[in-house]
Protein backbone atom coordinates (compact mmCIF):
# COMPACT_ATOMS: atom_id res chain seq x y z
CA UNK A 1 0.00 0.00 0.00
CA UNK A 2 1.92 3.53 -0.97
CA UNK A 3 1.69 6.18 1.29
CA UNK A 4 -0.38 8.61 -0.63
CA UNK A 5 -3.40 10.82 -0.28
CA UNK A 6 -6.00 9.48 -2.93
CA UNK A 7 -7.74 12.83 -2.62
CA UNK A 8 -4.58 15.43 -3.38
CA UNK A 9 -2.12 13.19 -3.56
CA UNK A 10 0.39 14.28 -1.31
CA UNK A 11 3.06 11.89 -0.34
CA UNK A 12 6.30 11.49 1.55
CA UNK A 13 8.93 14.05 1.49
CA UNK A 14 12.87 14.55 2.42
CA UNK A 15 13.76 16.84 5.30
CA UNK A 16 16.73 17.89 6.56
CA UNK A 17 17.97 18.50 10.37
CA UNK A 18 20.23 21.52 10.63
CA UNK A 19 22.10 21.46 14.19
CA UNK A 20 23.27 24.92 15.44
CA UNK A 21 27.33 24.28 16.08
CA UNK A 22 29.28 27.32 17.36
CA UNK A 23 27.19 30.04 15.67
CA UNK A 24 26.59 28.03 12.27
CA UNK A 25 23.94 25.35 11.03
CA UNK A 26 25.15 22.22 10.75
CA UNK A 27 23.17 20.50 7.90
CA UNK A 28 23.12 16.58 9.29
CA UNK A 29 21.08 14.21 8.53
CA UNK A 30 18.32 13.97 6.31
CA UNK A 31 14.62 12.29 7.59
CA UNK A 32 11.78 11.04 5.69
CA UNK A 33 8.85 12.89 6.76
CA UNK A 34 5.03 11.20 6.41
CA UNK A 35 1.39 13.29 6.04
CA UNK A 36 -1.01 12.58 8.35
CA UNK A 37 -2.73 9.71 6.57
CA UNK A 38 -5.98 8.39 7.94
CA UNK A 39 -9.12 6.33 6.94
CA UNK A 40 -12.08 8.51 5.32
CA UNK A 41 -15.46 7.00 4.72
CA UNK A 42 -17.15 8.67 1.61
CA UNK A 43 -20.59 9.26 1.46
CA UNK A 44 -21.15 6.32 -0.93
CA UNK A 45 -19.76 3.70 1.31
CA UNK A 46 -16.08 3.72 -0.17
CA UNK A 47 -13.40 3.76 2.44
CA UNK A 48 -9.79 5.87 1.26
CA UNK A 49 -6.68 6.79 2.55
CA UNK A 50 -6.65 10.67 2.80
CA UNK A 51 -4.75 13.38 4.62
CA UNK A 52 -5.95 15.23 7.58
CA UNK A 53 -6.06 18.41 5.43
CA UNK A 54 -8.50 16.97 2.55
CA UNK A 55 -10.99 14.46 5.86
CA UNK A 56 -11.55 18.40 6.81
CA UNK A 57 -12.01 20.09 3.85
CA UNK A 58 -14.98 17.17 3.24
CA UNK A 59 -16.37 17.69 5.93
CA UNK A 60 -16.96 21.25 4.86
CA UNK A 61 -19.14 20.27 2.25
Amino acid sequence: MEKTCTICGKKSGMSVTLVKLRGKYNPTNKVRKYPNLQWARLPNGKRILACAKCIKRLAKV
